[in-house]
C-alpha cells in the first residue's frame, strides 16, 4: 500500500501492528502519511513544536528492519507524539518557553528510553502551557494550540498539543504529563483517551518537574486497548526515580461492576449538556449491568483550594533553577541581581510568574502554617475520603464529568485566571490522593463538542479503568 493510500482517520495502534507484521504497508509509509498529514494540518492547529523529519524516518527504517527479521513488538514502527517537557536526547525539550527555547536534552526520559527499545518512532514534540501551568495551552510562549472540532476552541491543557495530535490524525498516540488533570481535560476537550496512572506507576526520571508530588506522565490515545498498550509499555520501577513503584493490583473479575457517583458535586457550575451526556452514559452503563451507587466525596470541594496552595508551593521550589545561570537563556544586566530579575521578568510568562510569586507567599514566613500546612492537612482528608469510598462504602470505581464544560473559546478565559483553574474541579482531587483516572469520551453536544467521563480507581488499579473504558466503547457502538 502506498503511503498516500493510508487512511489515517480509522488507525489504531492494535490495528496497525497487525498491518506492519502483515506487510500490508511499511512504518516509513506509515511515518510518510503522518508527516505529510502535519505539514497540512498544524499550521493551523499549532500542535506540533517541532517535527523531527529525518530522525523519525530513519527510526521507521530501523522498525521495518526489526519487523522483517521477526524482532518487532506490539509498538514497533508506532509514530507517537511527545510532549514538550519529556527529554528526548539531542532534541530541544522547551516546556513551551522562551527561557528553554534552546535546550537540548542531554539524556532520554525512562519512558522514552522503554518506547525506543520498543522501537516507537517519536513524530516530533508538542505544544503545551509553559512548563505545564494552565488548563488551555493557551499558556505557550510560542502560541496557542487550537482544537480540531472547532478551530476558535482551545484544546485544553496543559497538554493541549498531545491532545490535538491524536484527535487531528497527526499521531498515532501520544505521550503527556498530568498535575492536575493535563492530560484528562484536554483528552475530554479533544474527544480522545487520556490516562493519568497511580502515582508512581510510571517513571518521572526525565521529565520537568512542575509539582514533585502531584506530576505523572501518562498516554493519549484513540481508544482504550491503545491507551493500555502504551502504558504498559511505560509502567515500572526506576532506580532513577525514587518515587516509581508499580505493583498492579491483582484481582477476581466480578460479575457486577459497582461504579460511586457523587451527585451532590454536579449542582452547580456543570455545564447542561455535559450533565445530558453523563446521565446518558450511566443508563447504558445500567443496561449492561453496572450497580450505580450514589456517594458522598464531600471533601472534593476543599480539593481545588488544597490544590493552588500545594502546587505553587512545588513550583516555586521547582522553578528556581530557571535563572539564566544554571539552566535556560540569559538576558544580560549591570549587576547579577540585574539579570536575574531581567532574564526571570523577560522569558518567564504571565501564570508561571503568577504560580512562582502565589507559592513563595504561602510557603513564607508566618504565611507557612496558615496556608500550606493546613492545605497538607485537607489533602490528607481527601485521601481518606477516597479510601473509604473504596472500602467502606464498597465502589469500585468513581464516576464524573471529566471537566464542568466542553471546550471553551480561545481568548474566554485567559484573563480570568480563577474561571481557568474552575475547569479542574473533578480532575485534581485524583493528584492529590495519588490515584488512577481515566477520561473516555462520552459523545458530542448539540454544537459537537466532546465530552469525556473520567473513572477513578483505587491505587494500581488501571486494569478496572481499562475494563469500564472497553465496556463504554462497546455501548457506544
Amino acid at each position: 500500500m502506498m503511503a498516500d493510500k493510508i487512511n489515517l482517520e480509522h488507525l489504531d495502534i492494535k490495528g496497525v501492528s497487525r498491518a506492519l507484521g502483515k506487510g500490508d504497508f511499511s512504518a516509513r509509509e506509515l511515518v510518510e502519511s503522518y508527516l505529510a498529514e502535519i505539514e497540512q494540518k498544524n499550521p493551523e492547529l499549532n500542535c506540533y513544536l517541532e517535527v523531527f523529519k529525518d530522525s523519525c524516518l530513519n527510526e521507521a527504517d530501523q522498525a521495518d528492519k526489526k519487523l522483517a527479521s521477526g524482532q518487532g513488538k506490539v509498538l514497533t514502527g508506532i509514530p507517537l507524539a511527545v510532549k514538550d517537557n519529556i527529554l528526548i536526547k539531542g532534541k530541544i525539550v522547551s516546556s513551551a518557553s522562551k527561557m528553554l527555547a534552546n535546550y537540548q536534552a542531554p539524556y532520554d526520559a525512562t519512558v522514552i528510553s522503554k518506547l525506543k527499545e520498543q522501537g516507537v518512532v517519536f513524530l516530533g514534540r508538542t505544544n503545551m502551557d509553559e512548563f505545564a501551568m494552565g488548563g488551555s495551552t493557551e499558556n505557550s510562549s510560542f502560541g496557542p494550540t487550537k482544537n480540531p472540532y472547532d478551530l476558535e476552541r482551545v484544546p485544553g491543557g496543559s497538554s493541549g498539543g498531545s491532545a490535538c495530535a491524536v484527535a487531528g490524525n497527526l499521531a498515532l498516540g501520544a505521550l503527556g504529563s498530568d498535575t492536575g488533570g493535563s492530560i484528562r481535560q484536554p483528552a475530554s476537550f479533544c474527544g480522545v483517551v487520556g490516562l493519568k496512572p497511580t502515582y508512581g506507576a510510571v517513571s518521572r526520571f526525565g521529565l520537568m518537574a512542575m509539582a514533585s508530588s502531584l506530576d505523572q506522565i501518562g498516554p493519549l490515545a484513540k481508544t482504550v486497548a491503545d491507551a493500555e498498550i502504551i502504558f504498559e509499555a511505560l509502567a515500572g520501577q526506576d532506580t532513577k526515580d525514587s518515587t516509581s513503584f508499580y505493583k498492579p493490583l491483582v484481582e477476581e473479575e466480578k460479575k457486577k461492576l459497582i461504579v460511586g457517583v457523587p451527585f451532590s458535586l454536579f449542582d452547580e457550575g456543570v455545564d447542561s449538556e455535559v450533565m445530558r451526556i453523563f446521565n446518558d452514559n450511566l443508563e447504558k452503563l445500567k443496561k449492561e449491568g453496572v450497580v450505580i451507587r450514589e456517594i458522598e466525596l464531600s471533601e472534593l470541594k476543599t480539593a481545588l483550594a488544597c490544590y493552588y496552595i500545594i502546587t505553587p508551593a512545588e513550583v516555586s521550589a521547582n522553578m528556581a533553577r530557571f535563572d539564566g545561570l544554571r539552566y535556560g537563556e540569559k538576558i544580560s544586566g549591570d549587576n547579577l541581581l540585574e539579570e536575574y530579575l531581567e532574564t526571570r521578568g523577560q522569558l518567564l510568562g504571565r501564570e508561571v510568574k503568577r504560580r512562582i510569586i502565589l507559592g513563595t507567599f504561602v510557603l513564607s514566613s508566618g504565611y507557612y502554617d496558615a496556608y500550606y500546612g493546613r492545605a497538607l492537612t485537607a489533602r490528607q482528608k481527601l485521601i481518606n475520603a477516597y479510601d473509604k469510598a473504596f472500602t467502606t462504602d464498597g465502589v469500585d470505581l468513581i464516576m464524573t464529568p471529566t471537566a464542568p464544560t466542553p471546550a471553551f473559546r480561545l481568548g474566554e478565559k485567559i484573563d480570568d485566571p480563577i474561571q481557568m483553574y474552575l475547569e479542574d474541579i473533578f480532575t485534581v482531587p485524583v493528584n492529590l490522593a495519588g490515584l488512577p483516572a481515566i477520561s473516555i469520551p462520552g459523545g458530542l453536544t448539540k454544537d459537537k463538542l466532546p465530552v469525556g467521563l473520567q473513572f477513578t480507581a483505587p491505587a494500581m488499579a488501571e486494569k478496572r479503568l481499562f475494563n469500564i473504558g472497553r465496556l463504554l466503547e462497546k455501548v457506544k457502538t
